[in-house]
């Protein structure tokens, strides 16, 4: 999902992006997205571990960089077992996150049910798009608001 989709599905949705107190509040997107926006969010984010995706993933996976090769093998096999699993890339917000720490939260993102793992996704987009549009806005402190 790229910035300009998710602040359509923001603005579409109601929702008002507001600065109070130096900083910008918003609901929580993952409240906000259909799950036509999560297929889409899921079908533009590359693989963990995967070096080809474009500049910004590869700055948000900056953490697999300098992985060992089990690391890596590791993701890569976690990576094909969870798609197989679950039908979909495994998406989580790599950003400031180790390759291990990223192996370590696909395995455990294993044994979750197909509902379960749904909900872990939404979660994982939002803190990604949430990331994105802070870095798009310069602000360094957005948060999402409580309904």
């Amino acid at each position: 999902m790229t910035i300009a989709m998710l602040i359509a599905a923001l603005e579409s949705r109601g929702i008002i992006l507001s600065l109070a107190n130096d900083e910008i509040r918003y609901r929580s997107p993952k409240d906000a997205l259909t799950e036509a926006d999560v297929t889409a969010g899921l079908a533009g984010h590359p693989r963990i571990g995967d070096r080809s995706g474009d500049e910004r993933s590869r700055r948000e996976q900056r953490g697999v960089a300098g992985a060992d090769a089990d690391v890596l093998a590791g993701l890569a096999e976690g990576n094909r077992v969870y798609e197989q699993r679950f039908g979909h890339v495994y998406l989580v917000c790599a950003s400031g996150r180790s390759a291990e720490e990223l192996l370590a939260v696909l395995r455990g993102r294993l044994d979750n049910d197909p509902v379960t793992e749904r909900a872990v996704v939404r979660a994982e987009l939002a803190a990604i798009n949430r990331l994105r549009l802070d870095q798009l806005l310069g602000e360094p402190h957005l948060s999402g608001s409580p309904r």
